[in-house]
């Protein structure tokens, strides 16, 4: 077996899968690079040397299918970082029956299925690492994000429970990311309320998560722990 270390990122093509993408690639391991439609990111991953495999996570068969991808392409599996979101508040929720099930497929049920499904992989890696990012909210829920919420807070329990399940052989741990990186459609008041209520009062852009992505995976005493990077933002909300 290659001892090329190898990482499956979902959700790589943009914002934090692509950079985290990109600083691994950079450290020698071999990329498989989750997207569902986004291509742009996805390409450049690509020239760089990552393996980009498609699946959109709100159809659970296509997730079955990329499980099935991975498993013939590779015997063992480092690091699985599940980082797909499906970021819909509640109008867009309430809009239609197949929102709700996206979210919750998305956020929850698919990585159900990539940790069980690729657990021998991670095994065989040795030292294998899955790491979910949840959310500050999984803590202390926004209203305007209800299932949003309560899918990410399913995730944190499935990284307790799988963390109990799969060790020895497997750790499991989450990150709860805070104001990290602001999207486009943050206008500049939405910026300044969102600061105001951090203690550090900056956005902390995406190396402290690629940080402490590398911290949980070079300390192999933790197993079930969830680290929030959000700049002290949870003690406020």
């Amino acid at each position: 077996m290659s001892k090329q270390p190898v990482a499956l990122i979902t959700g790589a093509g943009r914002r934090f899968g692509f950079e985290l993408a990109k600083a691994l690639l950079d450290e020698g391991y071999r990329v498989f690079a989750h997207y569902r439609s986004s291509e742009q990111g996805i390409r450049e991953l690509e020239s760089l040397g990552a393996e980009p495999v498609q699946a959109d996570f709100a159809k659970l068969s296509e997730v079955e299918q990329l499980i099935q991808n991975i498993q013939a392409k590779t015997a063992r599996l480092d690091l699985l970082v599940n980082n797909a979101s499906s970021f819909f508040d509640n109008g867009t929720v309430d809009e239609e029956l197949a929102n709700l099930e996206a979210v919750f497929q998305v956020h929850a049920m698919a990585p159900y299925l990539l940790i069980k499904g690729l657990a021998p992989q991670l095994k065989a890696a040795d030292n294998g690492l899955v790491v979910n990012i949840t959310d500050i909210y999984v803590d202390s829920p926004t209203v305007n994000h209800i299932a949003y919420c309560a899918a990410k807070a399913g995730l944190a329990n499935l990284t307790q429970a799988f963390a109990k399940h799969l060790a020895p052989d497997i750790r499991v741990n989450a990150i709860q990311p805070g104001p990290i990186l602001f999207l486009p459609e943050h206008d500049s008041e939405h910026r300044r309320q969102v600061l105001e209520q951090t203690p550090l009062q900056v956005e902390g852009g995406l190396q402290p998560m690629i940080d402490t992505v590398r911290f949980l995976r070079d300390n192999p005493f933790l197993t079930g722990e969830s680290i929030k990077v959000d700049g002290g933002r949870a003690l406020n909300i």
